[in-house]
């Protein structure tokens, strides 16, 4: 049986969508969440091995702190942008001051920076804030769409 795996956002489960019913809002088949909201998930730990290891949508992260004004500025267009992206990829925020090993594994030097992953690997970069077309464009750019 084909599909893609999607990660439930509320309990981290796995769970098969064939890839034409992405778009009929699919639910988790354990805790019955909606798979998506058109809202990047906050990924703490466990959650963000999960999208990027686990799960087989691309996975776009903003690695952000909440001291930095131009994360605070990018964060609604991160979150327009999940509205657009969704769900062919899926999005996510990693707060670096709470999930410091995880800044640490990836070498996040400046924030926002935006790593797009794909099959568990960084497929690519983006330092700084940018616009919503910007980030949807450089994304589909970097998935080749």
């Amino acid at each position: 049986m084909s599909g893609e795996i999607v990660i439930c956002p509320a309990c981290g489960a796995p769970n098969r969508v064939p890839a034409e019913r992405l778009g009929e809002n699919p639910k988790c088949g354990k805790c019955h969440a909606a798979l998506f909201s058109g809202a990047p998930v906050d990924a703490n730990a466990a959650l963000f091995d999960k999208l990027v290891g686990r799960g087989s949508l691309p996975v776009l992260v903003d690695f952000w702190a909440s001291w930095c004004g131009p994360c605070k500025m990018m964060a609604p267009a991160f979150a327009a942008a999940a509205r657009d992206l969704e769900p062919q990829v899926r999005l996510a925020k990693v707060d670096t001051e709470a999930q410091t090993a995880i800044a640490g594994r990836y070498g996040i030097r400046s924030i926002p920076t935006l790593i797009l992953f794909r099959g568990g690997r960084e497929i690519a970069r983006q330092p700084g804030a940018m616009g919503q077309q910007q980030i949807v464009g450089w994304a589909r750019a970097a998935l080749g769409r």
